[in-house]
């Protein structure tokens, strides 16, 4: 039975999340007896003592542990010889930034497997962070466009919003919103900014997530067709409209062919985005859409520049990139920020970016890891999903092949390196790791 160690996450003094929860460990041991190591770390939500309390050794590094859990990147120095990695490793889609760590990870002959990937038949995540990630992106993109307008003169019921991770809950934090939302109904919003529009691109469990925390305000849910004269001719400020875009509404095919879900997947090259035409029409965009380098751009320098030529006192304020893809399908993601320093304002027209909520330009949030604003949340629905294939994990057999390891489908699926080689299955990352 091989042991089990859960790192102390160290990507910023914000990372106070973890992969198993004391009572999911305590399950975990007394089910296995296998024995499990926590990492000191002096910013874990859940405290040393209670990982004690379920079984666990207190231990000063990674050198206990044969499987070692993480959430975020291993820093590459860490990466020991012969051990198996559990953790979101940024790397399948081939990001320039995470090919170092994967490197590390084959010489050093160990496996590495990504939540990312742990799907069931249907390619259906199982192991994610998803919901917390759009509650608390939604949360932010409020607080800071309630700070980003009081800069410009314009005092709305947003300013009463803290950040994610000043609440004590996502429950505490809606009590507020439905708080704010009350204000909203009753005074209204500044007509300066009004009828408020969030556009949210996805309808995954991230976006379910924004949702979520919008719902606690007096919200109207309209389709893309109805935005141009909502935005033109409403001027409803007692409530906020929100509208969920799917792809059918953001690209087109480049032939006039009708749009087909599939193809577009199969295909993106063949397709090409329409979505500045609503660009004009949204005050604050969520972005929890999944989008890799294949797929078109959303939000482009030159739409934003094109939309500031051409207005005096343009609609779009805010972005709230939570998908979080350098210079992709948001553009003006230029970088990623941490929650000490969540925002920076882009200007469309130099496309320079100065860090804070003052200046002009669109405001962009662009927090890589949202969820750890909520931590007790968010950990303990993470490793709720993530538990019951642990024990999988532990008992496999790596001294064998990877289909005989006894690995679990959903596993073997997620498993990037094996004993210090890429599987079949990401093979295309060979070159890019060289």
């Amino acid at each position: 039975m091989k042991s089990l160690l859960i790192r102390a996450e160290d990507k910023n003094e914000w990372e106070r999340r973890s992969a198993i929860v004391p009572d999911d460990l305590k399950k975990i041991i007394d089910k296995t007896g296998a024995q499990a190591y926590i990492e000191k770390s002096p910013k874990r939500f859940f405290k040393e003592e209670k990982y004690q309390e379920a079984g666990a050794l207190l231990c000063e590094d990674m050198t206990s542990g044969d499987v070692i859990l993480g959430v975020k990147e291993i820093p590459e120095e860490k990466i020991l010889n012969n051990k198996t990695y559990i953790f979101f490793s940024h790397t399948i889609k081939g990001q320039k930034s995470g090919m170092p760590l994967l490197k590390k990870v084959i010489a050093s002959g160990s496996t590495l497997i990504d939540y990312e990937k742990i799907t069931d038949n249907k390619k259906r995540r199982l192991v994610y962070f998803g919901n917390f990630a759009g509650d608390a992106g939604a949360i932010d993109i409020l607080s800071l466009m309630g700070e980003y307008w009081e800069h410009k003169g314009i005092k709305t019921p947003f300013s009463e919003c803290k950040k994610a991770h000043e609440y004590k809950s996502v429950a505490d934090a809606k009590k507020n919103m439905k708080l704010i939302g009350e204000k909203i109904k009753k005074d209204g919003i500044s007509s300066k900014i009004s009828p408020v529009i969030i556009g949210i691109l996805g309808y995954g469990n991230v976006s379910k997530g924004a949702q979520s925390i919008l719902n606690n305000l007096p919200v109207e849910y309209i389709e893309p067709e109805a935005l141009k004269e909502i935005a033109e001719k409403n001027k409803d400020n007692n409530k906020i409209y929100v509208c969920v875009f799917k792809e059918k509404d953001i690209v087109k095919t480049k032939t006039g062919k009708s749009f087909n879900l599939q193809d577009y997947y199969e295909n993106p090259g063949n397709y090409s985005s329409v979505f500045e035409k609503y660009l004009p029409c949204v005050t604050i965009l969520i972005n929890a859409i999944y989008w890799e380098t294949r797929y078109p751009r959303f939000v482009t320098w030159d739409a934003l520049k094109k939309l500031y030529e051409t207005s005096e006192n343009p609609k779009l304020c805010g972005i709230a990139d939570i998908t979080c893809d350098l210079n992709g399908s948001i553009e003006c993601t230029v970088k990623s920020t941490d929650s000490g320093s969540p925002s920076f304002i882009c200007n469309p027209i130099d496309k320079t970016v100065t860090d804070g909520v003052k200046g002009d330009g669109v405001l962009v949030l662009a927090v890589d890891n949202l969820p750890c604003e909520v931590p007790k949340d968010s950990s303990t629905f993470f490793s709720s999903s993530l538990s019951p294939f642990i024990q999988n994990i532990l008992e496999a057999n790596y001294g064998s092949s990877l289909e005989e390891s006894g690995l679990c489908s959903e596993i073997k699926k997620a498993v990037i390196v094996y004993n210090g080689a890429l599987t079949q299955n990401y093979e295309y990352l060979k070159k890019l790791v060289e």
